[in-house]
C-alpha cells in the first residue's frame, strides 16, 4: 500500500484545495492530509477564517481523505513521514525546492497549482485581507 501525506492550511476551502487532494490521493492507496493548527497559523503570522477543528472536520468528509492530522511546528515532516510510514509527500508547485529535504525518506512531488482560485484571492475579494497581502502572493 502507498502512502502519500500533504499540509496545509486549507483555509475557505476551495476548487484548488479539493483538485490537490484528489491528485494527492491518485498518487497512492491513504492520503493523510496535516493541518495547520489555529496556534502554528499564529506563528506564521496568518490567520484562517474557519477554526482548525472546523477545517479539519471538513477535509474528514472529503472521500478522498483518509486521515486528518495537525500540523504545529515548521519541523514535524519528517517525523510524520517516518511515524505514518509515508511514500510520497505532495505539496502545490508553489513550494518546489522547499521540501527537497524530504526526498531522504519519500519521494517528493510538486504538484501545478489550479490557475484562478486560491484562498488568499477570496479572502482580497471579500474584503478579509489587505491590497499589501493580495500583492505579496500574486
Amino acid at each position: 500500500m502507498k502512502k502519500v501525506i500533504t499540509y496545509g492550511t486549507f483555509d475557505l476551502l476551495h476548487k484548488g484545495h479539493i483538485r490537490l487532494l484528489k491528485r494527492a490521493a491518485a498518487l497512492g492507496d491513504d492520503l493523510t492530509v496535516c493541518v495547520s493548527s489555529d496556534e502554528f497559523n499564529a506563528e506564521k503570522g496568518k490567520r484562517a477564517y474557519t477554526s482548525y477543528e472546523d477545517r479539519k472536520y471538513i477535509l474528514e468528509a472529503i472521500k478522498y481523505v483518509d486521515h486528518v492530522i495537525p500540523e504545529t511546528t515548521w519541523d514535524q515532516k519528517i517525523r510524520d513521514v517516518q511515524e505514518n510510514d509515508i511514500d510520497i509527500f505532495v505539496m502545490g508547485d508553489d513550494w518546489k525546492g522547499k521540501f527537497d529535504f524530504l526526498k531522504d525518506y519519500c519521494e517528493v512531488i510538486y504538484l501545478p497549482r489550479t490557475e484562478g482560485i486560491s484562498t488568499t484571492k477570496i479572502k482580497h475579494d471579500l474584503g478579509l485581507s489587505d491590497e499589501k497581502d493580495w500583492q505579496e502572493k500574486e
